[in-house]
């Protein structure tokens, strides 16, 4: 709380815009320099947060970022812009226009709502992630739209909000535990190991689920790995990647579509529903192979995947697609399928060697063998570049190589 209150001030603003950019090499010696102007205390918080900033530009912008304040539990823990926005633009799709956003953090998620026009109570315990979100609304311009309270989220009323969202913290304490400490009931981030456990979230899922079935509406964020059975019936359920890295899932309430799937990929955005189709069958090795998104392997879209491109399973227990016919789709990275053979890494190596490769890329899905290690053993050489996937093939283990298949001309590019 004090570095906090030490970089509102005047002083330590213009201290902060001093020490933008600064390298990590070059901390010593502009440090050095500084406290001889200015309190040690404050050229450390300065110096820590503008590595912060840094820090996090990959999240928010260097635009962003530069204006915000962070703390490293809120660099870590805070959504993606591009995420945020997408669910903040689906919120308005809704006709939401007021928000409960309860576990805030540092306000990542209140800053989209409020950009999207959306009014928001931005609620946290934690005194100093609170304070943190009150300095970023002022900071970007956009503390008439955002109420920030210091408060524990189950005591909070939310009456009369069009909508609330609820991002619980998912880590446990530094022992391993779930937390409990004051940040940790009523949305301060937690700090630690991640909770696989939905009802050790802080506050409970089950809490959430019930705050939310009593809104008009209701955005839950919770881990991408959560169970399927898990996954409420009132609820429809999204998975969301970015870059092609799966970021989180959500439980929507209230959208009229209880029960659906969905996978949605940024930037875009791109979704695909599900339509509730029996697992696609096993079939021989085709010219092609298609690697589907982390969220449609998450939300258990495969099987619509499959049936887009006209393709089947490798092997019944590995989300692999293969085909004889390239069809793009947003929703997986197809390969062009050169090489087949048995697990053999003097084959493999020899068949490399011919083929002069020596960039190699290594992806693997039912395979105990490391890509680190397969790339030491075979030990490429040369000008060319090739894909190895490690896998299984009906149940055999198996080594394809290829590369990126290229989109027929006229025909949208494939992710």
């Amino acid at each position: 709380m004090n570095d906090l209150a030490l970089l509102l001030t005047p002083e330590g603003r213009a201290l902060l815009d001093e020490v933008r950019g600064t390298a990590p090499a070059d901390e010593l010696t502009v440090a050095t320099r500084l406290r001889r102007d200015h309190p040690a205390e404050l050229v450390s918080a300065a110096l820590g947060q503008a590595r912060l900033r840094q820090r996090a530009a990959a999240k928010f912008g260097d635009e962003d970022a530069g204006r915000m304040f962070f703390t490293p539990n809120g660099v870590e823990q805070s959504t993606r812009a591009g995420v945020a926005a997408y669910r903040a633009q689906r919120f308005r799709e809704l006709g939401v226009t007021s928000v409960a956003d309860l576990c805030c953090g540092i306000g990542g998620d209140a800053i989209a709502f409020a950009r999207a026009g959306i009014r928001v109570l931005a609620v946290d315990r934690d005194p100093l992630t609170a304070a943190t979100a009150t300095a970023n609304a002022e900071a970007l311009g956009l503390a008439g739209l955002i109420e920030v309270r210091e408060a524990d989220v189950t005591e909070t009323d939310v009456t009369g909000y069009d909508a609330v969202f609820v991002d619980p913290a998912r880590r446990g304490g530094r022992s391993g535990g779930p937390a409990r400490s004051a940040s940790a009931r009523g949305g301060g981030r937690a700090t630690g190991g991640r909770i696989f456990d939905p009802e050790a979230y802080s506050p409970p899922l089950s809490w959430a689920v019930a705050t939310a079935l009593g809104a008009p509406r209701a955005a839950l964020k919770i881990a991408p790995g959560i169970p399927h059975e898990t996954v409420p019936a009132e609820a429809e359920a999204e998975w969301i990647s970015d870059g092609g890295d799966v970021k989180e899932a959500v439980l929507w309430f209230g959208t009229g579509t209880a029960g659906a799937v969905r996978a949605t990929l940024l930037p875009g955005p791109r979704t695909l529903h599900g339509r509730g189709l029996p697992d696609p069958g096993v079939r021989p090795v085709g010219r092609y192979l298609y690697e589907p998104d982390g969220a449609v392997i998450r939300a258990h879209l495969v099987a619509e995947v499959a049936e887009e491109v006209g393709g089947g399973l490798l092997d019944p227990t590995i989300a692999y697609i293969t085909a004889d016919e390239l069809r793009p789709t947003p929703f997986a990275t197809a390969y062009e399928i050169t090489d087949r053979l048995p697990f053999n890494v003097k084959k493999l190596k020899a068949l490399l060697r011919q083929r002069e490769v020596g960039t190699l890329t290594v992806k693997k899905r039912g395979s105990a063998v490391e890509p680190e290690e397969l790339r030491r053993k075979v030990k490429p050489q040369g000008p060319n570049a090739a894909t190895v996937f490690l896998t299984r093939v009906a149940g055999a283990p198996t080594m394809l190589v290829g590369g990126p298949a290229q989109a027929p001309p006229g025909a949208s590019a494939l992710r």
